[in-house]
C-alpha cells in the first residue's frame, strides 16, 4: 500500500500578544506590503487563535503556527515551535 500525502500546511510565524485562555494563544502576525498607487511600504498585522497544550507560552514569545483543521469557532491554527522573546 502506497502511503498518502498530506497537503502542503501553510505556516506563520509572529508574536504572542494574549495567553489568558486556557490551551489558546493569540497570535499577532505581521507582513509588508507596498502600496499600490503610493508606492510606500505598509505593515500589516492579522491576529490568529492557536491551540497551544503547553502552557509555557508567554506574552511577547515568537512562535511558528502551522494550519489545521477546525478546533473550535475561531481556532484553525496550532503552536509548532515557540521561539523566547
Amino acid at each position: 500500500m502506497q502511503a498518502i500525502e498530506r497537503g502542503k500546511r501553510k505556516e506563520q510565524k509572529g508574536t504572542v500578544v494574549s495567553n489568558k485562555m486556557q490551551k489558546t494563544v493569540v497570535v499577532k502576525v505581521e507582513h509588508t506590503i507596498r502600496h499600490p498607487q503610493y508606492e510606500k511600504v505598509v505593515t500589516r498585522a492579522k491576529k490568529y487563535y492557536a491551540h497551544c497544550d503547553n502552557a509555557e507560552v508567554q506574552i511577547g514569545d515568537v512562535v511558528t503556527i502551522v494550519e489545521t483543521r477546525p478546533l473550535s469557532k475561531l481556532k484553525r491554527w496550532r503552536v509548532t515551535e515557540v521561539a523566547s522573546a
